[in-house]
């Protein structure tokens, strides 16, 4: 029977292992999207005091998801799985609660933001045990490496709160 280049390139990884990474990693794209699309509203309609520093921020913290969803669906398909985002389907698989579209208030984007990036910084945590104890530690650090960026930039929102 002939090997294909995927079956080589994913030797040592037990198919187990490979289908909890690609479940883990839709789910985790899923929220990463929603996420993304969440901060350009919140971007796209913010007003206040601090307005540039706070537009400039979401600009940035949008970047950095995007350099994680790019990452994560690209795992997906090192493997040999489908990268699921539509939005028909991220909107249907997504465990975040729907962006409020009637906000302009920077404080209140900044708060909406936060509990949503604390929402998926746990996912991501439950997704760095799940994979790893499936057996799949690059898939584990990917979601490690969107762990950190995801909870520096809640740090870089929540700064700018007023306690």
């Amino acid at each position: 029977m002939k090997e294909t280049i995927m079956a080589v390139a994913l030797k040592g990884l037990s198919d187990n292992a490979r289908k909890t990474s690609i479940s883990e990693l839709n789910g985790r794209l899923a929220d990463s999207i929603a996420l993304a699309l969440a901060v350009k509203q919140a971007h796209w309609n913010v007003k206040g005091r601090n307005f540039i520093a706070v537009h400039e921020l979401f600009d940035t913290v949008h970047t950095n998801l995007r350099e994680q969803i790019d990452v994560m669906a690209e795992r997906v398909q090192q493997l040999d799985g489908v990268a699921i985002g539509t939005a028909e389907k991220v909107s249907g698989a997504t465990t975040l609660p729907e962006y409020p579209t009637d906000l302009t208030r920077a404080e209140d984007h900044i708060r909406a933001l936060c509990d949503r990036f604390r929402d998926h910084g746990e996912r991501l945590r439950i997704a760095i045990d799940a994979t790893d104890e499936a057996g799949d530690a690059d898939t584990a650090d990917i979601f490690t490496a969107a762990s950190r960026s995801v909870d520096k930039d809640l740090w870089f929102m929540e700064s700018h709160l007023e306690e």
